[in-house]
């Protein structure tokens, strides 16, 4: 959520901001606006697809200014769509908008796009930092300012509704944070920082009351609309009339203070509310207003203020002490394990979505935008998610009506377990059994058992989501049908499925062997099965894929080489000692310098980027598809896995005619990892190697993936089988398997 305009007026208005030297405290962080601010005020790369090795560095500074300055963070991240669906207006505004911008990126033009797989970085670099963090089930604000006026600490995020909640602790806006700058002694380090408290505000405005802030923020219009006839009240009032309070004698220059100055006349909410409710055409007593009923407009504003009521205690302080209780809301309706998962950032918002809302809004990337949107490649992946997510409740359902049938015909079935249903009906709730109504209320057994037998016809009808993703430059919603797996999973018992039924699910979906992936390490394997899908699925297809698929591979083992100088990676030299790591570090530098540097950015060749937004729409949705099956394989280091402006560099680099491996000379570990990772996509993507299930059943794209694109394009015998390659990384993968 956000005030419009609020920001722009308090940062104008420096007595409204208080000075800090901030450390030795908890700090509650809004997670989303943490990352949207740190990608985009440094100016990492969005053209190309994102340089998440960068960002990841950028937020390990950040972290590490915290922990100099002895201040411990807590993160919060929103989660799903907010199910009341007051927001959804504004979020399609916002997709649209950004669809707008990714083409004018594409063109060379200015725009702001955040890289798909951002948040994702995010996550997992706190998780292997150990900050403690929460996905709430929706909007994390409310919760946010819960906690922080709970343990009376200051809340760090960019959203302006922090300007309205009443925080004894303050609100730290992250553009005056400067976490960058530490000073003071080494034992005394401080961030400087402004702090903004409502005790400031509505002294600045003649003491008002802060209970007035709530209405003023509904009537200014906030993420959840504005009220129609607002602008009314200043329009009758006159703005130019208020010489008053924090006028100091002069007229208003913003509707932000004409609000605040007409609701600082005003002693309590309810006088105010009632005014406002008379001016903006609601009847009351003698007035004579728009609105056909009394009190309608006054429900309105007075719902709206209760978005800014903070509870006493919050749901999330148990949380972050014990680390169990995972915060519910619409996410009830997923099975312990997945609820969990959720809480701790490892369950995407996008699952949760598919199954509450049966909805989901697909992120815009930079691309071509008179092809077919880059999620679509992925189409297969996450309709395998939804049949999973959509077949659970179906399959309820079904045996829920057989049992009922069976009982017509005197048979025993017993097989309906009645009283689950998760309640209430509406759109939000998937999981729902079919009621007995029909018996219940005089209905013969006969008319039951054929009422549950058309049922279950209707049920054989398909499934579907709605997809909200890109066609040309608009926004448009699509009726995404579910694709059931061959092996059903049922969400109940997800957590009880042995892991390699689980991974069996994956690699189904994928059309990936698991021996196929025996040379490739543990932690790479997705990233690995999701390149041959992409090679088989992409349409239209990649232009030079094999060249694609060389600078992608080369850009893996780029990230290998610097994940292995991490020091939560000293198992690699440890595990591997005999290599020569001075040797690795000159691959690494002549890797680094194909990197597309900012002077070398202009002309972005839009096909490529078509195509690796592909990739990375793919590996999304993979992601997606691990998370919900409980991650049978574990995902790869996605900072070190992927970075746009290396990967194009690198492109650059093989079309000039040069070959792959002359950029891995000496280097004894790297160039037989390109070698392995390079054979075992081709292998996996090859018309021998079978397509995804989910593909082959797949209506749309019709026999999508059997191209077979990349069997034989390379070079021939590549001298080294994958024996060898086994061998040289065989206690580097034993001793990930045995960690994971």
């Amino acid at each position: 959520m956000g005030v419009h305009g609020l920001t722009t007026f308090v940062e104008g208005n420096r007595n409204l901001l208080q000075d800090v030297k901030f450390r030795d405290s908890p700090l509650v962080i809004d997670g989303c606006s943490l990352y949207y601010r740190l990608y985009f005020h440094h100016s990492l790369d969005q053209q190309h697809g994102g340089d998440y090795d960068a960002f990841a560095c950028l937020l390990t500074q950040f972290l590490s200014a915290l922990a100099a300055c002895n201040i411990q963070p807590y993160v919060i991240l929103d989660g799903g769509i907010d199910p009341s669906d007051k927001k959804f207006p504004t979020l399609r505004q916002r997709l649209q908008s950004k669809i707008k911008e990714a083409d004018s990126l594409s063109h060379g033009r200015n725009g702001s796009i955040l890289p798909i797989l951002t948040r994702n970085v995010f996550i997992q670099v706190l998780i292997q930092r150990g900050v403690p963090l929460v996905q709430c089930p929706a909007e994390a604000d409310w919760e946010i300012a819960c906690l922080a006026r709970q343990w009376n600490c200051p809340v760090l995020t960019n959203d302006s509704d922090f300007y309205i909640f009443d925080l004894p602790g303050g609100y730290l806006p992250l553009s005056s944070f400067q976490w960058a700058n530490l000073n003071g002694k080494a034992s005394h380090r401080y961030i400087s920082a402004r702090r903004y408290t409502t005790n400031g505000l509505c002294r600045w405005f003649g003491s008002m009351n802060k209970e007035l802030l709530p209405l003023f923020a509904v009537l200014a219009g906030n993420d959840y609309g504005a009220p129609k006839d607002a602008e009314r009240i200043l329009g009758v009032l006159g703005v130019s009339g208020f010489g008053r309070g924090g006028g100091k004698g002069r007229a208003p220059v913003s509707r932000i203070e004409g609000f605040l100055l007409w609701l600082s006349s005003f002693k309590n909410p309810a006088d105010a509310l009632k005014e406002a409710s008379i001016l903006m055409g609601e009847e009351a007593g003698g007035v004579r207003g728009k609105r056909g009923q009394a009190g309608g407009l006054s429900s309105q504003l007075w719902a709206g203020m209760q978005e800014y009521h903070i509870a006493t205690e919050s749901s999330l302080a148990h949380w972050f002490s014990e680390g169990t209780a995972a915060p519910r809301g619409q996410t009830s309706c997923l099975p312990e394990c997945l609820l969990l998962a959720a809480a701790q950032g490892r369950l995407a918002p996008m699952v949760v979505d598919a199954l509450v809302m049966r909805r989901v809004l697909l992120i815009p990337q930079v691309e071509n935008s008179r092809l077919a949107s880059s999620h679509s490649s992925a189409s297969a992946i996450r309709q395998a998610i939804y049949g999973m997510l959509l077949q659970s409740g179906q399959d309820v359902q079904a045996r829920d009506m057989r049992a009922q049938v069976d009982i017509s015909q005197g048979m025993r079935g017993g097989r309906g377990r009645g009283g689950r249903g998760r309640g209430g009906g509406g759109r939000g709730q998937v999981i729902i059994l079919p009621t007995q109504q029909g018996v219940q209320s005089g209905f013969s057994i006969e008319q039951a058992a054929g009422a549950a037998t058309g049922s279950a016809q209707d049920h054989c009808a398909p499934m579907c989501v709605e997809e909200y993703d890109r066609m040309d430059l608009n926004l448009r919603k699509n009726n995404v049908e579910a694709h059931p797996l061959r092996n059903p999973l049922l969400l109940g018992t997800l957590g009880q499925a042995p892991v390699k039924v689980r991974l069996g699910v994956l690699l189904e979906v994928l059309g990936v062997k698991e021996s196929a992936l025996a040379a490739v390490p543990l932690h790479l394997r997705l990233a690995v099965a999701v390149t041959a899908f992409w090679l088989r699925e992409a349409k239209p297809t990649p232009s030079q894929p094999q060249l694609q698929l060389q600078a992608l591979v080369l850009g893996m083992v780029y990230g290998e080489l610097s994940w292995s100088n991490q020091p939560e990676a000293t198992h690699y030299q440890h595990t591997v000692p005999q290599l020569n790591w001075a040797a690795e570090h000159n691959v690494w530098r002549g890797l680094d310098r194909q990197r597309l540097r900012p002077g070398e950015r202009r002309g972005l060749d839009v096909g490529v980027a078509h195509s690796l937004s592909q990739w990375q729409a793919c590996l999304w949705s993979a992601l997606c598809l691990n998370q919900l099956l409980l991650q049978p394989l574990p995902e790869p280091h996605l900072s070190w896995l992927y970075s746009g402006t290396l990967v194009h560099g690198l492109l650059r680099y093989l079309k000039g005619g040069r070959a792959a491996e002359s950029l891995l000379v000496g280097g004894s570990m790297s160039g037989p990892l390109y070698s392995s990772l390079l054979d075992t996509v081709r292998n996996c993507s090859s018309k021998t190697h079978p397509s995804s299930s989910a593909a082959r059943r797949g209506k749309r794209g019709g026999g999508r993936g059997r191209r077979g694109r990349g069997g034989g394009g390379g070079r021939g015998g590549r001298g080294r089988g994958t024996e060898e390659i086994n061998n040289r990384f065989a206690l580097l993968m034993s001793e990930e398997e045995s960690d994971d």
